[in-house]
């Protein structure tokens, strides 16, 4: 695959490759993606926007420069800004591989991050050198007018160009949570969700904080993805009752609405409408109980979204879509192409010994 480096949500060449229940797989241009739904299916996509989660500054006791991108936080109360979990790198900036940046200075709890009109102190070491407990102070509004003033978009070296906070928020972005676009919403614009009525298609969101991509670290990114906050509406909730009752899909736009979901969902399949942290890793193992189909962006196969498709489809089928993928030279990352997966008949294809 490759990588997509122009900042276009987007392009009118963007390409879908789609993997259905019996594990066949076509290609078709995304923008044909409403064409896959059925009457009576829901589709469910993440309206939290991006927050400019990347800061830059200095660790006050060494003078060193650093950058500190916010990589989790407990809740999505819009108060509750002090606290977080972040990645610290060394001087450098996103045009430098993100796994060729170099570690901070070494830190100790009590340490002073001065970031622009923020300040922060290291409240605990996290197993990692690069991994960290933070503590702004001043008030939430301090906090979010500091993070507006001075925070950009984390982003990594396959997009020269810096980004501006417009170019990672979905069109339906609302409460700014995401710490990374959750961009398989990209592939969605308002001409898309009036085509998806016309069809008989219902359409809901829910909120969840997303994470970050990539640590720099291999260990670390195999701990991908971080705990996450959600929030999903009665009406959401309501929504996916209303589909099954109706022999429709739940159709989930990226990984992060498929985390959302089955946290929340109960034994029996219901999802219960409230807040909560996704904290589990889904993969091949995974029961889904509530999903029936994912539009997500393309994934290389040590991803931890790669892990969740494999909750849909089995490995021998994965690994026929990314030949497909590489053959035809799609593009991958937040701007690139997408991929539909359909979850898998209960006849399953085994990987050859």
């Amino acid at each position: 695959m490759i990588a997509a480096h122009t900042p276009v949500q987007r392009p009118r060449d963007a390409r879908l490759l789609i993997v259905d229940a019996f594990g066949r797989i076509q290609h078709s241009a995304r923008d044909a993606f409403v064409g896959l739904l059925n009457p009576h299916d829901l589709v469910i996509a993440n309206d939290a926007a991006t927050l400019p989660a990347s800061l830059h500054g200095r660790h006050a006791s060494s003078g060193a420069v650093v950058e500190v991108r916010l990589a989790a936080r407990a809740s999505l109360d819009t108060a509750d800004v002090h606290r977080f979990v972040a990645m610290v790198f060394g001087a450098g900036n996103f045009r430098t591989r993100t796994e060729d940046r170099p570690l901070p200075p070494q830190l100790a709890p009590g340490d002073r991050l001065e970031l622009g009109p923020l300040s922060a102190t290291v409240e605990s070491l996290l197993d990692h050198p690069r991994l960290v407990s933070v503590r702004f102070d001043g008030t939430a509004r301090d906090i979010w007018a500091g993070l507006a003033t001075h925070g950009r978009p984390i982003q990594y070296a396959h997009v020269p160009a810096p980004l501006a906070l417009w170019d990672v928020w979905t069109p339906i972005a609302a409460m700014p949570v995401a710490f990374e676009p959750p961009s398989a919403g990209f592939v969605l614009d308002w001409a898309s969700i009036q085509a998806m009525r016309r069809r008989g298609v219902a359409f809901a969101t829910l909120t969840l904080a997303a994470g970050i991509s990539s640590t720099g670290d291999a260990d670390l990114d195999r701990r991908l993805p971080f705990d996450e906050p959600y929030r999903i509406p009665a009406s959401t909730s309501a929504a996916i009752q209303q589909a099954r009752r109706q022999g429709g899909r739940v159709v989930a736009i990226g990984t992060t609405v498929v985390r959302a979901l089955e946290h929340a969902a109960g034994r029996d399949g219901v999802v219960q409408p409230g807040e909560g942290v996704a904290n589990q890793r889904l993969g091949p193992a995974s029961e889904l109980r509530v999903v029936d189909a994912i539009l997500s962006g393309t994934h290389e196969p040590d991803s931890s979204h790669y892990q969740l498709l494999r909750a849909f489809a089995d490995d021998v089928t994965l690994a026929e879509a990314t030949a497909a993928l590489e053959a035809s030279g799609y593009r991958t990352h937040e701007f690139g192409d997408s991929v539909f997966v359909a979850r898998r008949n209960r006849v399953v294809r085994q990987v050859a010994a």
